[in-house]
């Protein structure tokens, strides 16, 4: 079985397979859901301290911050590099 794996910065990565969503942290409702995990405990920070861009959720509930633009994150997820191919 591969696993596809996705970098979200500074040497981070994420299951591929198991994002549900990449979003920008702008809106009152992400910064909700930011503010939920935190209380949760179910927030990944990956931004070494850096400003938020992207917000990504994955299919367990729990979120992660990442500090590179959510385009980016989308485009490293269809690159040629992180693509499995059979064989």
């Amino acid at each position: 079985m591969h696993i596809k794996l996705v970098n979200i910065g500074f040497g981070n990565i994420v299951a591929a397979n198991r994002i549900v969503s990449i979003v920008s942290p702008e809106s009152a409702p992400i910064k909700r859901i930011i503010q939920e995990a935190r209380e949760k405990g179910i927030l990944i920070d990956a931004t070494y301290g850096r400003r938020t861009r992207a917000v990504i959720i994955v299919d367990s509930g729990h979120v992660v911050l990442s500090a590179v633009q959510p385009e980016t994150v989308a485009n490293r997820l269809t690159s040629k590099d992180n693509i499995n191919e059979d064989g």
